[in-house]
Order: structure tokens, then C-alpha cells, then sequence
């Protein structure tokens, strides 16, 4: 029993370490790399959401290149 209460704690020990390190990482990485979004709605229609179907796409949104001053003629700027 005592064994197993040793155990349990190491392994509660453990997963905080690792919610710790990963929750910033995480955080940090979708501020300043890049996140997931989705777009809905026929305001980007034909590029995104083709033929006006009423599923939503996914995109991966860039911070990187904004921040660089990296876009050209013909990308898509999202704007929050």
C-alpha cells in the first residue's frame, strides 16, 4: 500500500514538472510562432471555404513572417 501511494505521488511529481514546462512553451509558441485558426463565413470565398459549403477551414496562421516584415503581393493578412 505504501508502495503504491509512493508511486502515485512520483507520478503526480512527474505530470506538474511536465504541465509546468510545457503550458509556457505552448503559450509562448502560438503568441510569437504561429496558431491554428479557423475561418467561416464567405467573406474569403473563393480562396478559402470554395463553393460555399458550410464546413469551416483551418489555417495556420504566421506571426513569424509579420513580425519579420515578411509578406508579399498575395498573401492573406488576418487581422484581430
Amino acid at each position: 500500500m505504501a508502495q503504491a501511494q509512493g508511486l502515485r505521488k512520483r507520478y503526480i511529481k512527474a505530470f506538474l514538472k511536465g504541465f509546468f514546462v510545457a503550458v509556457p512553451v505552448t503559450v509562448t509558441f502560438l503568441d510569437r510562432v504561429a496558431c491554428v485558426a479557423r475561418v467561416e463565413g464567405a467573406s474569403m470565398q473563393p480562396s478559402l471555404n470554395p463553393g460555399g459549403r458550410q464546413a469551416s477551414d483551418v489555417v495556420l496562421l504566421n506571426h513569424w513572417s509579420i513580425r519579420n516584415y515578411d509578406v508579399q503581393r498575395g498573401d492573406i493578412v488576418s487581422l484581430v
